[in-house]
């Protein structure tokens, strides 16, 4: 993600334009992708970004270009984390009758802040449709509980959110994240065969099964590279962190610990390694 750049506003498809979220940094890349879903003068828009002020002039500005308008339908939120739901208060500040827009998410307790009793509440399976694209939600937790990513029929493509990046991978947080749970939504997503991704950050995916499958190899690569430390003696994430994580900038391996803890916990619960105090051992 480190260095990548991407067009502030983009048309991917001929119902999916994207508008970067302005919020560059080394988790997000370029900053997050937030999008313009449909072919009417009310597309829906998927995610919001942080609510940094360069945002919503770019925001306007795609819908005059691209729609020849200034409303939207519905916002579509895929899960909580702050570069996703932040803009939420600017643009519905921004908008005619705010107080009346639909802002569609699942719910998650404790974590969607001012906006839980704005919330209209969707789940699994839910269909939103627009005049020229129909979404689908699928929950898809392990990077956050409340996770969905949303289907779209007219192009067999899948808004993955954060389950699946342009470039790079996902985190696991220590707060909603469970490596089981991940690898469980991709290999739904891989079983639904899509065709194209749309990612929260980078570039858009064209060849999204090969994409899927890839991710999945590389986090059974980690994991055996875990099994294999652990044989060795090498017992602390510290010390995995700087094996596994040699070619990676230093000030990332904050965030590559967090990952190994993900595969750790998943490990334990399946009986395979155990925690001795600060180290950890194989079963």
């Amino acid at each position: 993600m480190i260095g990548l750049r991407m067009p502030d506003i983009d048309r991917w498809s001929e119902r999916v334009v994207t508008v970067l979220g302005q919020n560059p940094g080394p988790f997000t890349g370029p900053g997050t992708n937030t999008y313009l879903v449909g072919t009417s003068q009310r597309p829906l828009l998927l995610d919001t970004g942080q609510g940094v002020p360069a945002y919503l002039p770019l925001l306007v500005q795609a819908l005059a270009e691209h729609h020849r308008s200034q409303e939207l339908q519905a916002i579509v939120l895929t899960h909580a984390h702050l570069d996703h739901l932040g803009g939420c208060e600017q643009v519905l500040g921004w908008v005619e009758d705010g107080a009346a827009l639909p802002v569609l998410k699942r719910p998650w307790p404790g974590m969607d802040g001012g906006l839980a009793d704005r919330l209209s509440a969707i789940d699994d399976g839910h269909t939103i449709e627009t005049e020229g694209a129909t979404l689908r939600a699928i929950h898809c937790p392990g990077h956050a509980e409340d996770h969905l990513c949303y289907w779209l029929d007219e192009e067999r493509a899948v808004f993955t959110g954060d389950v699946v990046l342009g470039a790079g991978t996902t985190v696991i947080p220590e707060h909603g994240g469970d490596l089981a749970d991940y690898m469980s939504s991709l290999r739904r997503l891989l079983a639904l065969e899509p065709e194209v991704i749309y990612p929260a950050h980078g570039p858009v995916i064209r060849d999204a099964k090969e994409k899927i499958g890839e991710y999945i190899r590389h986090r059974e690569l980690r994991e055996q590279q875990i099994l294999e430390l652990l044989s060795r003696s090498v017992t602390s994430v510290a010390a995995m962190v700087k094996h596994m994580y040699a070619d990676v900038p230093e000030f990332l391996h904050a965030a590559a610990a967090t990952s190994v803890r993900a595969h750790l916990r998943k490990l334990e619960r399946e009986g395979r390694v155990r925690a001795d105090g600060e180290a950890w051992v194989l079963a």
